[in-house]
């Protein structure tokens, strides 16, 4: 089962580091290309109008799809200078907590996403210049809390944990406040080895 839920989670992973490299580098040939047009070809600036819309909306979506690696290595800002002071069982509590809180405030946007983009859908709104449909807009934060309640919900039932390992793009030691070995631990030389990190947290001295 765990070993499912790892290759679904990889192949989500890839999904959005693929989409948003690839909305990154059209966004930047389509900020290059409407500058040059505006440069050199002034009279030409109006047909190309719509890459303004298009750019926005692609940041919007790339925004969102963010959300989920985001949280998951760690890198959405956070106050953790009381947390790290906790001890272990307070610490343990207060992370279920954060989890369950983020892991219901997701499902609830999830919820209204849905909602608002069933009534745009209904009212037939387009954007201005592209004539897309406009609940492609509402459609990103929906898709993007629901990758971010999924991750709240993988920590909040132990198979990760941030703030044990904030890099989720590395293999990591098991948890040691959960009990778990250093057997994933990896031995590359950015993340060091399981057992190494597991002491190091623990306060032990590390062996070189």
């Amino acid at each position: 089962m765990k070993a499912m839920l790892e290759r679904l989670l990889g192949a989500i992973r890839m999904v959005e580091r693929t989409l948003l490299v690839a909305i990154f580098l059209l966004m930047v040939a389509l900020y290059g290309f409407n500058v040059g047009v505006r440069e050199l070809f002034p009279a030409w600036a109006s047909t190309f109008a719509w890459i303004d819309e298009a750019t926005r909306l692609l940041m919007v979506w790339s925004v969102f799809l963010a959300l989920g690696l985001a949280l998951e290595r760690g890198r959405q800002v956070a106050v953790t200078t009381l947390f790290d002071a906790l001890p272990r069982t307070p610490r343990n509590v207060v992370r279920a907590a954060i989890n369950l809180v983020g892991l219901l405030f997701s499902a609830y946007m999830v919820v209204l996403g849905v909602e608002i983009s069933r009534f745009v859908l209904r009212t037939g709104q387009v954007s201005p210049t592209l004539n897309l449909p406009m609940y492609w807009i509402y459609i990103a934060p929906t898709t993007g809390f629901a990758l971010m309640g999924l991750r709240y919900l993988l920590e909040l039932v132990g198979f990760q944990n941030r703030h044990w390992c904030p890099d989720a793009m590395a293999v990591c030691a098991s948890d040691p406040e959960s009990g778990g070995g250093g057997d994933k631990g990896g031995g590359d030389g950015d993340n060091g080895g399981g057992a190494a990190a597991t002491a190091t947290r623990a306060g032990a001295p590390q062996e070189g």
